[in-house]
């Protein structure tokens, strides 16, 4: 039997996968969700994107990205163009504990170049025109970005603060209820248990992607993402059969 296909079985069979553990941390993003669209409503803003601050076997955007309201398709060519984790808005906030306010080009690459002017100029036309983003820690010491777009002026001192302290309190009622669920705190979605079972049927990643109507790009994401959370919960639980066997 495969790495994958052991994976796959994996996932059937362990709990922290069930329908139930899913659907909870389902609720757990809604509830999340819905606390974004409160504050970029009250703070004059059209858009929002929270994320986990990418790290180094972590840069996707696929992997990261825990809740916005950009349009579909934006998202979808923003995950082709893999460049979240080298995007002026990650750069500027690895070197600052401040929020950031960005005019264009916040979620491209530093680099001049045509790829960079044809994403800076997707995001202007959806009305991502100015980006005010701040990174935040919670109890776990976890990293989060979030990033607030739209067309207004920018933030006065007073609303900074506002709107600051207000994704604080999102994050942290959504810290607590993730910590306080059963299982692990990340859990295979539906795309990545797909693309878990097709490969582990001998699809190759481009197959996949075919069968699914996804990029091959997009499928290797979804196949990188599931791995390594199957590798944290095996350790996890490698862990706890140690400690079961020295308590018995």
């Amino acid at each position: 039997m495969t790495r994958r296909e052991r994976a796959v079985r994996n996932c059937a069979d362990d709990n922290a996968f069930s329908p139930s553990a899913i659907a909870r941390q389902g609720d757990l993003k809604i509830d999340f969700k819905r606390s974004l669209e409160r504050i970029t409503k009250d703070a004059g803003f059209d858009f929002f994107l929270s994320a986990s601050f990418p790290r180094g076997d972590a840069t996707s955007f696929i992997e990261n990205r825990i809740a916005s309201n950009w349009p579909q398709t934006l998202v979808s060519l923003y995950e082709e163009a893999d460049m979240f984790y080298c995007s002026e808005l990650v750069n500027a906030l690895k070197h600052t504990i401040l929020p950031v306010y960005c005019n264009a080009g916040t979620f491209g690459g530093a680099a001049a170049n045509i790829e960079n002017r044809r994403l800076n100029a997707v995001f202007q036309m959806h009305g991502l025109q100015a980006t005010f983003g701040f990174s935040l820690h919670d109890a776990d010491l976890k990293q989060y970005i979030f990033a607030f777009s739209g067309t207004r002026a920018p933030l006065e001192y007073e609303e900074q603060m506002a709107l600051l302290f207000s994704s604080m309190q999102a994050l942290d009622r959504f810290s607590i209820a993730n910590r306080g669920a059963e299982g692990p705190a990340e859990t295979l979605t539906r795309r990545e248990i797909e693309c878990l079972r097709w490969s582990a049927a001998g699809k190759s990643s481009d197959e996949i992607a075919i069968i699914l109507d996804l990029s091959s790009h997009t499928v290797v994401g979804y196949l990188k993402s599931a791995m390594r959370k199957l590798d944290s919960v095996n350790r996890m639980q490698a862990v706890a059969r140690a400690l079961r066997y020295r308590l018995l």
